[in-house]
């Protein structure tokens, strides 16, 4: 059963690397799957993160703290726990001298790290998560880009489809706790604070 769902994450795989491959696609999956190491990209994100903070109101604030624990936990828990744990070598790895996946169309470097789940993925998808909940009309653009970055990581030939599958599930579930845990201070801490206030 094991090797059966691993010759379909194989074969999904290739279709996803190899059968969709177009060099529009080479040029853009990279820039897609790094895009937040762009300097002009973190530049913009930090100007957004303070412009939450200053004048997004009270959903804005909510957004911009509530992100960086559900950065924290879902990049710990993925890098440090899950990967560890499962200790599964990227597609793209070499294990003896013989390559995990044979004829991989790579398009960015392997890279040392574990392969399951994609962090890419998880982070990814814990945050578009945050933004969904604080901006539901605007979710299926936050879920669409996470799912685009997640996507990036077989297209660029360095996660298996299940590693991204699995990743957008954890990066999810940890921002719903976040957010329940925001949504229980909010109701049962942050009255009581106001009120002694007054």
């Amino acid at each position: 059963m094991i090797d059966l769902l691993y010759s379909i994450d194989v074969a999904v795989f290739h279709f996803i690397n190899n059968t969709l491959s177009n060099p529009v696609g080479d040029v853009l999956w990279p820039l897609i799957t790094d895009y937040d190491k762009l300097w002009p990209v973190r530049i913009v994100l930090l100007a957004t993160w303070v412009v939450l903070v200053t004048k997004g109101g009270r959903t804005g604030r909510t957004a911009a703290i509530m992100i960086i624990p559900v950065l924290f936990l879902s990049d710990k828990f993925s890098s440090e726990i899950i990967k560890e744990m499962i200790d599964r070598a990227r597609p793209c790895h070499d294990i003896g001298g013989t390559p995990v996946v044979q004829g991989i169309h790579l398009l960015v470097s392997c890279g040392p790290g574990k392969s399951f789940p994609s962090s890419h993925a998880v982070n990814n998808f814990a945050v578009a998560t945050v933004f969904a909940f604080c901006y539901p009309q605007w979710k299926l653009w936050f879920l669409g880009w996470a799912s685009l970055v997640a996507l990036s990581r077989p297209a660029v030939g360095v996660h298996y489809p299940s590693d991204i599958l699995f990743g957008a599930l954890v990066g999810s579930l940890l921002a719903l706790v976040v957010i329940w845990l925001w949504l229980t201070i909010e109701k049962h801490i942050l009255p009581k604070e106001s009120a002694k206030g007054d």
